[in-house]
């Protein structure tokens, strides 16, 4: 009896143990839990889950928002000034949204520049980008070839692309870096471009003017047509142009009338001979009452050397120019050295300098000529043309010319009545001339401006006054 009661105690805390190790270990249990119970052991693993989370994901969080507070931009704003307005400023800045276009150089943080040059008969348009200021010291450049014969809104659209494209760079050490998506477009195969006018250009104008009063009456017509045609190769020019003019005065019995005509044909052909060299040929028909010249007609074979690439025109020339002409002159009436007509030979030696820098442009050139039946029958000219910028806005312009003159042999031997001479109908002898002014500008205002509107026509920002004497 008591060995059976003992086995029994020995099965009861064996059952025991087993249900203790099944509780503990996770197993599906037969028997009732409180809901309490339950909650609260969620509760409590659910605090475990965020702890962990908050643990790991801190770290990240807290260094993502230090780097980003204490990344750096090199300048604030991408400020652009365009040396030479290839396309309007108003289509860049409607393309271009990363990007301010200034109006002076001194305010732009980089200078584009853009020049052409040929290579195996093809055009290509070089723009370089070179940063100042916040980006001094950073220079590259890109190419953009050229088509023959490309439209004009084509060839627009491709140079902003272009230029778009090199201000990425830069703009990426700006805050706009953010904004910039940049995406691959599918290659699309290049068509040729037909130009229906061969690249000839046409103009033609024709002005008149009449006025009067009872004892004054004036009358003048000018009328002119041109032709041009300019390819990376040649260079032809054509142009004819005429005038006449008409006074008619009546005081008390005194009555007179003046008339004077004239006309000019002048043509141009340039052949390039590469980055430095260029020859040509100039020809001219003309007739001028003022000038005593009934008909005259020349002819002028020339050659030229550019002392810097052809290619970097739009920045700096420096040009030795070399032509003699030849040809035939008629008079009106007889000239000072008693002819009414003669062959003349004459030569032409020029040197033009011409700079665009950041203090301002300068073009200057001296030119000597002389006939060579009588070489003390010459001609030396000087002229300047300067601007220099002192300060943000503000310029200093200065205008001069000065010209040694031997060499005016159409002059009438009959001289010129007092009339001639107060309506200035006939060129009068003299040994010189010159001219000179000096001016200034200023602007102010906003530097750069990323509105355009188009209503009313375009304007300008700023306000602008110039003083000259």
């Amino acid at each position: 009896m008591l060995e059976r009661k003992i086995k029994e105690e020995r099965g009861k805390r064996r059952k025991e143990s087993q249900l203790e190790f099944l509780n503990t270990s996770g197993t599906n249990i037969d028997f009732e839990v409180s809901e309490p119970v339950i909650q609260k052991r969620r509760m409590r693993l659910a605090a475990f889950f965020l702890l962990v989370n908050a643990l790991i994901l801190y770290p990240v969080i807290l260094g993502s928002q230090t780097q980003e507070e204490s990344r750096e931009y090199e300048a604030q704003t991408l400020r652009v000034f365009l040396r030479q307005e290839i396309i309007p400023l108003e289509e860049l800045k409607e393309q271009i949204e990363f990007a301010q276009f200034v109006t002076g150089q001194e305010e732009a943080n980089v200078v584009v520049e853009a020049s052409e040059e040929t290579r195996g008969g093809q055009r290509w348009l070089i723009l370089s980008f070179t940063g100042q200021k916040e980006f001094a010291g950073k220079k590259y450049q890109t190419e953009l070839a050229l088509p023959p014969g490309i439209e004009t809104e084509k060839k627009k659209a491709e140079i902003s692309k272009a230029i778009r494209t090199g201000l990425v760079p830069l703009a990426g050490r700006t805050p706009a870096a953010s904004r910039i998506r940049i995406k691959l477009e599918e290659e699309v195969r290049p068509t040729a471009v037909v130009d229906p006018w061969n690249f000839w250009v046409f103009s033609l104008s024709a002005n008149s003017f009449l006025n009067g009063e009872k004892s004054y009456s004036y009358q003048s017509l000018y009328g002119n047509f041109s032709a041009s045609r300019v390819t990376p190769e040649w260079k032809i020019r054509l142009s004819i142009s005429g005038n006449f003019n008409r006074d008619e005065f009546n005081y008390e019995d005194l009555s007179y009338t003046s008339k004077s005509h004239g006309y000019t044909f002048r043509a141009l052909i340039a052949k390039s001979l590469g980055e430095h060299w260029s020859i040509g040929s100039f020809a001219s028909i003309t007739s001028s009452t003022y000038r005593n010249i009934k008909f005259s007609s020349r002819l002028e074979p020339a050659i030229e050397y550019n002392f810097f690439p052809y290619s970097q025109s739009t920045r700096r020339q420096l040009r030795l120019t070399y032509s003699f002409s030849l040809g035939p002159a008629y008079y009106f009436e007889e000239t000072i050295f008693d002819r009414t007509k003669e062959f003349l030979v004459q030569e032409n030696l020029s040197l033009t300098l011409e700079l665009k820098q950041k203090w301002g442009t300068i073009t200057t050139g001296i030119e000597g000529s002389h006939y060579f039946h009588d070489f003390s029958k010459y001609r030396l000219e000087f002229n300047t043309d300067l601007s220099v910028r002192l300060f943000r806005g503000f310029s200093v312009n200065v205008y001069g010319g000065y010209s040694r003159i031997h060499d005016l042999i159409s002059i009438s031997k009959a001289g010129a009545s007092w009339e001639e001479v107060l309506l200035m109908r006939k060129q009068l002898a003299t040994s010189y001339d010159y001219y000179f002014s000096v001016g200034l500008s200023y602007s102010w205002g906003s530097i750069f401006s990323r509105v355009v509107n188009p209503r009313f026509g375009s304007g300008s920002s700023g306000f602008s006054m110039t003083i000259s004497y």
